[in-house]
């Protein structure tokens, strides 16, 4: 057996100790990579990022790269679960930790939080995140040109809002935005900027988009966790009791899916219309293209046992005009929604979407929810 042989079968067993099964930064299974100064064993995606600060960290193909026996050691007496207590000691409860799924810049920032800056190796360290107020520029698309100018954002934990204004030294905001109504999510390819940052939030009962960006990706990812350090510190006063695993959940959450369907009129006599559709939990909306500011409907997605269900397949005699042929259908206590989809898959997809949603147990601010849907003008 060669050495070379010898150093792959030491690594695999390596491998075995608990932990070491998933990539240390973002969880994808069966890491191919590891860094043998970090002690780390980590994906491939993962290893691009960690070749960007190589004073820090040395990477390594567990099966392509030649191993010393003293970095084997290493790997051996190390490992994702002793480092990730070392450099994970201190991540606030509300720090958005990606996962293999999510967008380049999360994931870059939350590595080289971890190793470079060391952000998370020491408790009591003070946050750029919590220091109750935020203030700068951010590239911020118009909503008529489409066009990206410069916009002073200032966030506020005392006021409990995300204001922008058009000019830096403008006396009054060109929108004020509670910050229990924002949800905030990453979105690179439909922004066309890596650093693409989509922020929504309910205004006057509809749902309104802005698109922004910044060109450093560190700014725009302290933006984003200083969003969701301001939304716990609000839920924690509004829920005094609850604990802080109940309210992570109700910060900045990823759409559980976007994508193109066709739909029909509430009449259903209507043609069938490309809409583009982005499921935020319970409220799905359709828009007319991908980046409009406000979407042209929304469905509010109840429970199950409450009047609402979905099913593959349209109603018998609809009148499809369109393409595409995949129908889905959802019922709701008021009306019937009529949509198809180009591929099957999709179709799949989005109702087993519905139905995890729909299956879901109803908080009391969903039923608050559903109260205004249904009485919005």
């Amino acid at each position: 057996m060669s050495a070379n042989e010898r150093a792959t079968r030491a690594l695999r067993e390596i491998l075995q100790n608990p932990g070491n099964d998933t990539c240390a930064d973002c969880g994808a299974p069966d890491p191919g990579w590891g860094s043998c100064t970090l002690g780390v064993f980590i994906c491939l995606a993962c290893s691009g990022i960690h070749r960007n600060f190589p004073d820090i960290s040395k990477v390594k193909s567990l099966s392509l790269s030649r191993w010393e026996d003293h970095e084997m050691q290493f790997m051996a007496e190390n490992g994702n679960e002793l480092m990730k207590s070392k450099y994970e000691a201190a991540v606030p409860v509300y720090y958005y930790k990606p996962t293999h799924k999510d967008c380049q810049v999360l994931r870059e920032q939350w590595i080289r939080a971890k190793y470079e800056r060391k952000e998370f190796s020491e408790p009591g360290k003070n946050f750029t995140y919590e220091e109750g107020t935020r203030d700068g520029m951010l590239m911020k698309r118009g909503r008529d040109n489409g066009q990206f100018l410069s916009r002073r954002f200032v966030l506020s934990e005392r006021e409990g809002t995300l204001k922008y204004f058009t000019k830096y030294d403008a006396k009054e905001p060109k929108a004020v935005i509670k910050v229990d109504t924002i949800n905030a999510t990453f979105q690179p390819e439909k922004i066309g900027n890596p650093n693409g940052l989509q922020i929504t939030y309910l205004k006057d009962y509809s749902t309104r988009n802005i698109f922004v960006y910044h060109e450093n990706g560190k700014e725009i990812v302290d933006w984003f966790n200083s969003i969701r350090a301001v939304q716990l510190h609000y839920l924690k006063v509004a829920f005094p009791g609850a604990t802080d695993a109940e309210l992570v959940p109700k910060l900045t959450r990823n759409f559980l899916k976007e994508g193109y369907m066709e739909k029909t009129g509430p009449r259903q006599t209507e043609g069938f219309k490309k809409r583009w559709f982005t499921l935020d939990h319970r409220r799905l909306m359709y828009f007319k293209d991908p980046l409009d500011a406000f979407a042209k409907g929304e469905v509010f997605l109840g429970n199950k046992d409450h009047g609402y269900n979905v099913s593959p397949g349209l109603p018998a005699g609809t009148h499809c005009n369109g393409a595409w042929q995949h129908g889905i259908t959802i019922v709701t206590p008021d009306r019937c929604f009529l949509f198809t989809c180009e591929m099957e898959s999709d179709q799949q997809e989005w109702i087993k979407h519905f139905t995890d949603v729909m299956n879901a147990p109803m908080s009391p601010q969903e039923y608050t929810m559903e109260a205004m849907f249904k009485h919005r003008p």
